[in-house]
């Protein structure tokens, strides 16, 4: 940190602001392959805690890529910069009392984990969406793939560079087995205990 830069200590708390909303705060993360289904899952799953009453955000390519991220390309580099804008991106929400879901390819390990030590492993439920990039390729819901063997698109995950699978991910989904709505009730089931407050 800057030596000139002296935070400032507000009066209201992430605590505060986690009680005036009822509920815990923490950071839902989607990884998968291109067109594996994570923003479909984590809008359902918004959804189902917008109808609890639970406070949401949801962070993926089109609010972040072409607003805080959009000088930024698919180089190596650049997506590991992406992942780190992220998820201090989240920490913001998450110490505003927001359950913050974020849907990005985040193909390496190492920025994962990176996102784990920003947000505090108590806050991180990492969910990767298991989808084979032959089922991706299949659905190639924004024309991506076919770009990619095309030569159009350099960097492709999954095509012309690597997607680093979890090893031990919270919650795993294999969409080419699992409807939407289950996978979507499942992870609401598992974070459902993590919503409540200390004192409750």
């Amino acid at each position: 940190m800057d030596k000139n830069i002296t935070p400032h200590h507000y009066q209201v708390s992430m605590g505060d602001r986690r009680k005036s909303n009822g509920h815990n705060s923490f950071l839902l993360w989607f990884t998968g392959l291109s067109g594996s289904g994570k923003s479909t899952i984590a809008n359902v799953v918004e959804q189902k805690l917008y109808q609890k009453g639970i406070k949401t955000y949801t962070l993926d390519g089109d609010n972040i890529r072409k607003g805080i991220n959009n000088d930024l390309t698919f180089s190596p580099e650049d997506r590991t910069e992406n992942i780190r804008r992220i998820a201090e991106v989240a920490n913001l929400m998450i110490d505003a009392g927001l359950v913050t879901l974020a849907a990005f390819v985040s193909p390496y390990k190492k920025d994962r984990e990176n996102i784990r030590t920003i947000v505090k492993d108590v806050n991180f439920v990492e969910i990767y969406i298991n989808t084979s990039v032959e089922e991706c390729e299949r659905r190639d819901v924004k024309g991506l793939y076919k770009k990619a063997r095309l030569g159009e698109i350099k960097n492709m995950t999954g095509i012309s560079a690597p997607y680093e699978a979890p090893e031990n991910p919270d919650i795993e989904i294999k969409t080419e087995h699992e409807s939407v709505e289950a996978a979507a009730q499942r992870i609401i089931d598992f974070i459902t205990p993590k919503l409540k407050l200390n004192n409750e």
